[in-house]
């Protein structure tokens, strides 16, 4: 009878790593600070986008505004301007790199400037309004006036609601409160539309004016609480998700 050999083992490639195949691998630890670095991204995007369509917004309405004879759409103009600020403002504390001490401090920075930014916007709606009122001067009609109050009425509520989105995953009281600013731009559009389509169409010319001044306390009312730093992530809206 032949002998019998032990059948040998079967042993298994020996795998460096990660590299058999078939055998699973282990997920990659999601780091904190690239979550961050994304959502500074998206930030930096919507403020890049604020202060490209409010420079154009606001060389359209001043120029209208001037050929027109229009107070409203100067005003309108003067507006953006404050927006192309409050959005470089942002720009800056946004910055990528920043210590949390940095940051923080940066933070209040930007939030001081977007306050005082509110409180010069309702002071000069105030006087303006108040001014047109007292001499009966009419917003005189201009197609590129209502073009451009229509159109800002459609992009603004959609950047509202992305830097709202933004601003609450970051935390970020500055943002939420430049989203604000552009919520109240919309305000402001809608104004603006309503003021020239009225006295275009029915000759109504306190329109305009009345529907500023009504505006004026909730602009002082943002600012002032922007300046207190009391703008986001003290009540639940800011914490919660989209």
């Amino acid at each position: 009878m032949s002998p019998t050999y032990p059948t040998p083992l079967k042993t298994q490639p020996c795998c460096e790593g990660n590299a058999c195949a078939g055998s699973p691998t282990p997920a990659s630890p999601v780091r904190p600070e690239a979550g961050r670095s994304d959502l500074l991204r998206r930030g930096r995007a919507l403020e890049y986008l604020t202060v490209g369509y409010n420079s154009l917004e606001g060389v359209i309405a001043v120029a209208s505004g001037l050929a027109a004879g229009s107070i409203a759409l100067f005003g309108f103009g003067f507006d953006s301007a404050i927006e192309v600020i409050s959005g470089l403002a942002l720009l800056w504390r946004l910055r990528p790199g920043v210590d949390a001490e940095r940051r923080e401090e940066a933070e209040r920075t930007a939030l001081r400037i977007v306050g005082a930014s509110f409180v010069l916007l309702a002071l000069y709606v105030a006087f303006d309004a108040g001014k047109s009122l007292l001499r009966h001067e009419a917003p005189e009609e201009s197609v590129p006036g209502i073009v451009l109050a229509a159109a800002s009425l459609v992009a603004m509520p959609l950047l509202t609601r992305a830097k709202r989105r933004v601003a609450r995953q970051l935390k970020s009281a500055a943002l939420h409160a430049d989203a604000k600013q552009t919520e109240l731009c919309t305000w402001l559009s809608a104004i603006l539309l309503v003021g020239l389509a009225l006295n275009a169409l029915v000759g109504w010319w306190w329109a305009d004016p009345v529907a500023a001044l009504v505006m004026v306390p909730i602009i002082a009312k943002e600012g002032v609480e922007a300046l207190q730093g009391k703008s986001c992530c003290e009540d639940a809206a800011c914490e919660a998700e989209v």
